[in-house]
């Protein structure tokens, strides 16, 4: 796999490119995110197309990567305008792909971990305040250490 090209193929993706994902996943991937859960590259397509329907301006920017024979883990922010239920305003959600490759170099694994109750949930008007409420019940005392 040209770990590359496939970076540049996120950093780049746009509802056009979307159709290029059979260059770069199998037949017969599999992915999985906080919200779906699927397998072939077309309903990967349309996962990604969906995304551009749903947000405006989504752009993803790998900022690390750690590359292993048939596999990778990639780090990345994608930002997008929250115009349906964010107030139009930009947010950003950080997260991290396990991908893992096939014997042509081509992912057919793709497993995307990011926390929807901190990148989302929370920042929804009604959704938030409750989920802030939790958060402050579940949370433990402060020590008074920060990160």
């Amino acid at each position: 796999m040209n770990l590359d090209a496939l970076i540049e193929f996120f950093h780049g993706l746009t509802p056009e490119s979307v159709t290029r994902f059979p260059e770069f996943y199998s037949a017969d991937a599999y992915f999985k995110d906080p919200f779906n859960e699927v397998r072939g590259v077309a309903a990967i397509q349309r996962i990604f197309a969906h995304m551009f329907e749903q947000v405006g301006e989504p752009r993803f920017v790998v900022s690390e990567r750690v590359a292993a024979d048939g596999g990778a883990m990639l780090i990345w922010n994608l930002s997008f305008r929250a115009a349906r239920w964010g107030g139009g305003g930009k947010q950003v959600i950080r997260g991290v792909s396990h991908l893992k490759f096939d014997a042509a170099g081509k992912v057919d694994y793709h497993r995307d971990y990011w926390d929807a109750a901190e990148e989302l949930y929370l920042k929804l008007p009604v959704v938030g305040m409750l989920m802030r409420g939790l958060r402050r019940l579940l949370a433990a005392p402060a020590t008074g250490v920060s990160p």
